[in-house]
């Protein structure tokens, strides 16, 4: 493995045509799909739009490989069937729930578990099949894929490792993320999953019948927040040779089917195109911030994000609270007391969040939706006021969290609201917050303020 990992190069760059080779000369020239491809290879496009998306917005790309994927057996439901994972949600496998929800940390399974087995979902909605919706799981594992790979047929995943390196075996490549990363397969790759540290537990974000962009920047400018040449794709690697009941696991309605083929699906040895996989290291995010009063609006930390058809109001933003400075003036510099349109999904990769003092770990994860009030807990809300003659600039160190927020309303599944590690005690952290109201607090200025509003209404 670690032989592997030395091997590794990228390509950067976001939304660009690559083209790559692992032996030269395996990349037809001047046409996609000649009669005879170089190297005897056999030429595949995979479409991630409809062929007649506007060209702005139009992703594929060609692979060149030893034999195409459709040399399998027919599918079949996999045995034993996955039970929680959902794609299509209804009352049937979620709920509503206007609580705030918090759950602790998922301890990783002592049995062997491979990403496929440790994939759960939490919540989401909308509908594979109508194209249109989301889905945030969480995975727990120990153990690589064996002889298998995984394909999701409904939509792109956004994973976001917490714990553990995960190294991803995919069509174009490979790919190693580490907790502070992040990486986008793309709706239909297959992809394999190994783990080097034996262990890893983290986050993935699945968007339907949309993919993640570059947020517009407005009048930040030309530059900031991630930058396109910080996002890396893989370069074309292969394996050939027999590999006999090899297995295809294809997520497809939210259900799992299985196919045996012969040959590793990992056969690429070229291909061209904007359709890809790829990795982000969220360490070269670069925030913006306020410099003099107020609490900005966590959509300016923005990473990536799935637009619908009205403007600003996206399925699902990727939004990160990275290590910054904080130096307003006279302001409550922790998030504001909030009631959102949107809902808010957050998980901790590592350190602490500036506005829960106690109980959200890393690892862990919380939920307000739509409308539900959130902020800082009262800890911190009396920690922040009680330093009011002593705001002096600080810096946020060594803590890394993120949020998946989406203008549609999330069903939350069974099992998620059933789980021993939801923390049902969550709503305490609030209950401590005491009225601070006093009339005699007021000053004059206030005070004459006041009288004048009265006076002149008279």
């Amino acid at each position: 493995m670690e032989e592997k990992l030395e091997e590794l190069k990228y390509q950067p760059g976001f939304g660009n045509h690559f083209s790559s080779e692992a032996i030269p000369g395996a990349l037809p020239r001047d046409q996609n799909s000649p009669l005879v491809c170089p190297l005897g290879l056999y030429a595949e496009q995979i479409s991630g739009t409809s062929f007649t998306s506007p060209r702005k917005l139009n992703q594929r790309s060609w692979l060149y490989r030893i034999k195409p994927s459709v040399t399998h057996e027919p599918f079949k439901p996999r045995v034993p069937s996955h039970k929680r994972l959902v794609s299509e949600f209804d009352s049937s496998n979620s709920r509503t729930n206007p609580t705030q929800l918090r759950w602790r940390p998922e301890d990783v399974p002592d049995s062997p578990t491979d990403f496929v087995d440790g994939l759960y979902t939490i919540c989401g909605a909308g509908s594979s099949f109508l194209r249109h919706g989301f889905a945030i799981h969480m995975y727990t594992a120990n153990k690589g894929m064996k002889d298998s790979a995984f394909c999701n047929a409904d939509g792109d995943f956004l994973f976001v490792p917490q714990a553990g390196r995960v190294w991803i075996e995919t069509e174009c490549g490979r790919l190693l993320v580490s907790p502070g990363e992040i990486a986008v397969i793309p709706q239909g790759f297959r992809f394999s999953v190994d783990l080097p540290d034996g262990k890893s537990r983290g986050y993935v974000a699945e968007i339907y019948g949309a993919h993640f962009q570059l947020p517009d920047l407005g009048p930040i400018g030309a530059n900031g927040l991630a930058a396109p040449r910080d996002f890396l794709a893989p370069t074309a690697w292969f394996e050939e040779g027999l590999r006999p009941d090899y297995t295809i696991v294809q997520k497809f309605g939210g259900e799992l089917f299985t196919a045996k083929q012969d040959f590793s699906p990992f056969n690429v040895v070229a291909w061209h195109g904007n359709y890809v996989p790829y990795k982000y290291d969220l360490h070269k995010f670069c925030p913006y911030n306020t410099v003099l009063v107020d609490h900005g609006d966590p959509s300016v930390n923005t990473v990536l994000t799935a637009p619908t058809d009205k403007p600003g109001v996206a399925l699902l933003d990727f939004v990160i609270f990275p290590p910054r400075w904080l130096v307003a003036e006279h302001t409550f510099r922790p998030p504001y007391y909030h009631r959102n349109c949107m809902s808010e999904f957050m998980g901790l990769i590592y350190g602490a969040y500036e506005a829960k003092a106690d109980g959200f770990l890393p690892g862990g994860a919380s939920l307000h939706s739509c409308m539900t009030p959130h902020g800082p807990d009262t800890t911190t809300y009396e920690a922040t006021i009680a330093r009011v003659k002593a705001m002096a600039p600080s810096k946020l160190t060594g803590t890394m969290a993120f949020m998946f927020e989406s203008a549609l309303i999330p069903r939350v599944c069974h099992w998620a609201l059933e789980s021993p590690f939801l923390d049902h005690d969550y709503y305490q952290c609030w209950i401590g917050l005491k009225s601070h109201f006093a009339r005699i607090g007021l000053n004059e200025t206030n005070v004459e303020q006041t009288e004048k509003k009265t006076g002149a209404s008279e």
